[in-house]
């Protein structure tokens, strides 16, 4: 069923296990992230962004998620990623999304604060359930694009500050992760210790529990880009977030993380595939069916192994499609 994040997160919190984000844009996405949802009982969090709403408009992948949702049963938050303005906030909001992510980082503290307020109150009134965040990631993905110069790490004591004045549900931080294939060009690293420092600073503020979002967390999947790269791709020196970091990220007080690169990686090798073995193919239902079954396992994968997530669906039907 349509539900919030909100028992969502409660729920991983205290079992210490994450649930993924994926972007969706088009019916094979939809179709492959919730049947592999399905298969192990795992809620999920269907993101859309800016652009995603641009290219398939709100109407038709609402639609396609309540045909999801009719199939599979299990728990789906609809939700709005980088929410850049109010307007596109209140967009997602009547077409029938359950989240929103106010993005005011490119503001400056105060006027981030001040307009994620604005936001917070209007969703709540509605029953929606806001995300925020503090901090300034880089990277390349849709309409975000920020130098890894300009780039800036969560402040702590900020963060509890932020949380107690606005109202926000969960606060996106960064401690390292970034947008894009490309996130490191060595030794990836994540800032264990500032994720433990906010956490514990939140708790002794009375925000117990308080869940935490990584944004840019996608692992980039080695064999996806070698697969793209075999059939034409030019996807070179591509690297993401290791496995283990991102388990040991979702074991601690992050409890949403954001994958939208593995899916468009899964969803492109698998597509270069199917064209580079069968240069004849021009029925859409070929390249496209082989890319969904990929999207399914790749989606199975990160339950199993980095978010920790089966069985999190409340109301799933514990089936196998």
């Amino acid at each position: 069923m349509l539900v919030t994040t909100k028992e969502m997160f409660a729920n991983a919190f205290e079992k210490k296990y994450a649930i993924g984000a994926f972007n969706i844009g088009n019916l094979e996405i939809i179709q492959g992230v919730t049947r592999a949802c399905a298969k192990h009982n795992s809620a999920v969090i269907l993101g859309v962004s800016k652009s995603g709403l641009k290219y398939a408009g709100a109407g038709y992948l609402k639609k396609m998620i309540d045909a999801a949702i009719e199939e599979t049963g299990i728990d789906i938050a609809l939700h709005l990623d980088h929410g850049t303005d109010f307007d596109i906030v209140k967009e997602a909001i009547a077409a029938g999304f359950t989240s929103v992510m106010f993005d005011g980082s490119h503001y400056d503290y105060e006027e981030n604060v001040k307009k994620t307020m604005e936001v917070v109150k209007y969703a709540h009134d509605k029953g929606v359930v806001v995300e925020a965040e503090l901090g300034v990631l880089a990277g390349v993905e849709d309409d975000i694009n920020v130098d890894s110069s300009l780039a800036t790490y969560t402040d702590p004591d900020q963060a509890v500050d932020f949380v107690q004045r606005t109202g926000i549900d969960s606060l996106a931080i960064a401690i390292g992760t970034s947008h894009g294939a490309y996130k490191f060009k060595g030794e990836a690293k994540l800032d264990f210790a500032r994720l433990e420092t906010i956490t514990k600073k939140l708790e002794l503020a009375g925000h117990k529990n308080f869940p935490i979002v990584l944004h840019g967390a996608s692992a980039v999947d080695p064999h996806a880009v070698e697969l793209c790269n075999k059939y034409g791709g030019q996807i070179k020196g591509a690297a993401g977030i290791p496995t283990e970091m991102l388990r040991k990220a979702a074991s601690m007080a992050v409890c949403k993380i954001n994958m939208d690169t593995d899916i468009r990686l899964a969803m492109t090798a698998y597509i270069r595939k199917h064209f580079g073995e069968n240069p004849a193919s021009f029925d859409p239902r070929g390249y496209l069916g082989e890319a969904r079954e990929y999207i399914e396992k790749s989606v199975e994968d990160k339950i199993l192994n980095v978010l920790g997530s089966a069985g999190s669906s409340i109301n799933g039907k514990s089936c196998c499609l």
